[in-house]
């Protein structure tokens, strides 16, 4: 069947097995007995919703006539009709009530909007109160501002369908369901001033990461932070179908959020919908303060209940309810557009003309001659609600456009190590994680999916602790890691936390990054917007640390073995990409220093936890990551000079194979020349002007030579580095090695053995490649298949005794 079968709108869900006694753990609210608004409120707050109602509906269907001056024809009809109505005005109905409330009380607010193609009602809100013109000088609250917001919705030149960077107050991307909540729990996060209201639409609330978000209250303590106001917004249907939570009655939805934590309120008699939204916002208010009340009064509540609204509204509200003997309101097919034929068909013109003339059009917008008033502007009793204050408004707050907070890294170069030693990457680079937390202690937060102990990163909790308020031991201790098995929530809470302008790291397993591969493309797609909005200022860059990677998964075996994330970032817009690949951890060091004080990125660094070689000095390293690759001298024949063969390492593993190489090279074949080169930065191999960091042609040559061959050893798939190096005259004589997709639970070398990243791979083809241009042997082949016999007895050994050989792993020497 193409859509749900619904016998009736706004079908009731089916009764549930469960007590009725549930129904007590639910908050009621004697709306007839305490009114909260008063009656000149309640006609302010409806001819608020009205006007924004016309509006959006007007956006989706009009490119001309736009306030019914004459009668509707076909020529007013966009010629393409984008856009969803359905949850429209549920979104209106709670921006209207924060509007008032904020005036109300003087609260701090930001609005996260999940269904993020109701674009219309919130951007209809924003004009109404005048938040559109201060960013978008043509969106005047007039009738020429009026004019470009209907006719140049979702289409060239105006605002596209969804809610993105370009939308003022809106620090979500609303093109991906999932991520509202958790972006909403992480803005919050030492903002204790601000409330964050968060819609989250039933169908949204179907996705894994929603699902998991609801327990980020959990992560959030009330002393040093703010609240989130989470509002489900219930009207039953998805584009075609029911919503499961659509199909719950009252009783399963507060047993479920009463077993999440929190405190319920429904949200639901629609013939006064007003005052019980009213009463029910003032409610969750007053819940807030006294939760946040008692933790400033250092008498914290242990595990408070957080107050949760579900509104049940019909979906589409207030457009036609019928068309075609097909009910409209009430049920999926006012999802999008419901009169899809209007461009076409006259008897859905007419309902059209009779769907907007509804709202009285006339009644709330002033018309040419109104004395006093400009032509198309609200009147006052539609803004009345609306704050006094320009920075108190939604789509004003500074927290959502201008408030970065740049943090304090100290110089890295006093955590360097020795060179020629033997140390961890993680290890190291913790020490400057210690001291930035120290340094920082309400800018800066990890998230991390409770593997930071594992990944050796533990050496920040000599100066914190976790933030997990739901345990007696982390609860109201101010601490700045956030551990939750979930990379969704780590994430949604990073961009949070990092767009209302702070600072993050992202620490992970590296096979599982992969997991959040859509949202960090979601998130890339709004801070490029952003970047290219110029009312919107700078960010701190999101910063994902990879280790744990598949090149010492040797004992969880293949399916913790995936660089894939890599080519994901590779793939983003290149101003605002970049991949670090540190070989040691004085380079580590120098990696994470810049990604931590760069803005606007989103920076991926991968490393190793394990012991490693340390190559390079504080003061090499230094000079290594600025250039983002050099030759390595003391591997080179000869400094490197005239080489036959170029070795290039990219990454901490397959580096050492490649360093490795060299030293065999220099025994069996001591007359070719080989010159070893590191990359730390993966962006610099792309042809001049592909990315900012690629290196001029010259500068390729330098380093690559104009004409020998080059043998890659990359960590990541052979494809990425493949598709940076094509446009590059180097292509046809370069080999690259990396991940092969191939690994189980087997020892560290075998890892490389079986992935041709191993030191006698990479030998074995620098003496083919060398033998091209060069007879420094009396027979390359033979001296080739040696090495792969090498290879194929240190696989029997580990086979056979369950390890490596003895020395595997020794730093190369060179005489």
């Amino acid at each position: 069947m193409p859509g749900q079968i619904i016998r009736q709108p706004n079908p009731p869900p089916g009764p549930s097995h469960l007590p009725e006694s549930i129904r007590d753990d639910a908050v009621t609210v004697e709306l007839h007995t305490s009114n909260i608004l008063t009656t000149p409120e309640l006609h302010a707050i409806q001819k608020f919703r009205r006007a924004a109602h016309y509006i959006a509906a007007a956006m989706i269907f009009l490119k001309d006539n736009i306030l019914l001056e004459r009668p509707l024809t076909f020529d007013d009809i966009k010629p393409r009709l984008l856009g969803h109505w359905g949850t429209c005005p549920g979104l209106v109905l709670v921006y209207a009530h924060l509007n008032r409330i904020i005036k109300k009380t003087g609260i701090d607010s930001l609005l996260v909007v999940g269904p993020g193609h109701g674009a219309p009602a919130i951007l209809a809100s924003l004009w109404l109160e005048d938040s559109l013109s201060p960013f978008w000088e043509h969106y005047t609250r007039d009738l020429s501002g009026l004019t470009r917001l209907i006719t140049k919705f979702s289409a060239p030149g105006g605002f596209p369908s969804h809610i993105n960077a370009e939308t003022p107050g809106s620090i979500h991307e609303g093109g991906e369901l999932g991520y509202a909540l958790s972006v909403a729990f992480g803005a919050v996060m030492d903002n204790p001033h601000l409330v964050v209201t968060c819609v989250i639409g039933d169908g949204e609330a179907e996705t894994g990461p929603t699902a998991t978000a609801w327990h980020g209250y959990k992560y959030i303590d009330p002393k040093e932070s703010g609240a989130v106001l989470p509002i489900v917004h219930l009207n039953g249907f998805k584009i075609s179908e029911r919503t499961i939570y659509g199909c719950m009655d009252d009783k399963e939805l507060i047993a479920l959020f009463s077993g999440y934590g929190y405190k319920v309120r429904i949200v639901s008699d629609l013939e006064d919908i007003d005052q019980d939204l009213a009463a029910s916002m003032e409610w969750a208010l007053n819940e807030i303060s006294c939760i946040q009340s008692a933790a400033r009064a250092k008498t914290p509540i242990f595990k408070p209940r957080w107050p949760i609204l579900i509104l049940r509204t019909p979906k589409g509200w207030t457009c036609p309810k019928m068309m075609h003997n097909e009910f409209i309101e009430g049920s999926f097919r006012s999802h999008q557009v419901p009169l899809s034929q209007a461009k076409t068909s006259q008897e859905e013109l007419q309902a059209l003309q009779g769907w907007l003339q509804s709202y009285g059009p006339h009644e709330l917008f002033a018309t040419k001659g109104s004395r006093g008033v400009v032509e198309g502007a609200p009147t006052e009793e539609v803004l009345s609600i609306v704050p006094d204050r320009k920075d108190k408004k939604l789509g004003c707050r500074k927290e959502a456009h201008a408030a970065f907070q740049p943090i304090k890294v100290s110089d890295w170069t006093h955590f360097g190590v020795q060179k020629g030693s033997q140390e961890s990457c993680m290890i190291v680079v913790g020490t400057l994680l210690r001291d930035t937390i120290d340094k920082n202690p309400s800018t800066f937060r990890i998230f991390s999916p409770d593997e930071l102990v594992s990944n050796k990163l533990d050496g920040v909790f000599e100066v914190t602790g976790r933030n997990l308020q739901w345990d007696e031991n982390s609860c109201a201790n101010g601490g700045r890691v956030i551990e939750i098995l979930s990379e969704h929530t780590c994430q949604g809470m990073l961009q949070g936390y990092t767009l209302t302008g702070r600072t993050a790291l992202f620490p992970s397993y590296e096979a599982f990054l992969g997991i959040v591969h859509t949202m960090m493309v979601q998130y890339s797609k709004f801070t490029k917007m952003a970047h290219e909005t110029v009312w919107r200022h700078d960010v701190g860059s999101v910063n994902y640390l990879e280790t744990s990677t598949w090149a010492r998964q040797d004992h969880n075996g293949f399916s913790h073995q995936n660089p894939s994330f890599i080519g994901a970032v590779l793939n983003l817009k290149p101003a605002l990409a970049r991949v670090y690949l540190p070989p040691d951890a004085n380079c580590f060091l120098s990696t994470v220093s810049h990604c931590l004080r760069a803005k606007n990125y989103v920076n991926l660094m991968v490393g190793s936890k394990h012991l490693t070689p340390v190559w390079l000095s504080p003061e090499e390293a230094h000079k290594h990551c600025v250039a983002g690759s050099s030759i390595w001298k003391f591997a080179s024949v000869d400094d490197g000079l005239n080489p036959d063969v170029v070795l290039v390492g990219i990454g901490v593993e397959v580096t050492f194979e490649v360093i490795a190489a060299a030293a065999l090279l220099r025994k069996m074949v001591p007359t070719l020349r080989v010159r070893v080169v590191n990359v730390t930065d993966l962006m610099i191999l792309g042809p001049h002007g592909s990315h900012p960091h690629a290196l001029s042609a010259d500068g390729f040559d330098t380093l690559f030579t104009e004409d020998k061959n080059i043998i890659i050893n990359y960590h990541g798939y052979p494809i990425e580095v493949k598709g940076l190096l094509f446009g590059r005259p180097a292509v046809d004589r370069t080999t690259i090695e990396g991940y092969r997709e191939e690994g189980t639970t087997t020892s560290p070398f075998d890892m490389m053995l079986c992935n041709h990243t191993s030191r006698y791979h990479v030998a074995a083809a620098a003496i083919r490649a060398g033998a091209r241009f060069k007879n420094f042997s009396k027979d390359p082949e033979a001296d080739a298949n040696a090495l792969m016999d090498m290879a194929k007895e240190d696989t029997k050994y580990i086979f056979a005794h369950g390890m490596d050989p003895e020395g595997t792993f020794d730093t190369p020497k060179f005489d």
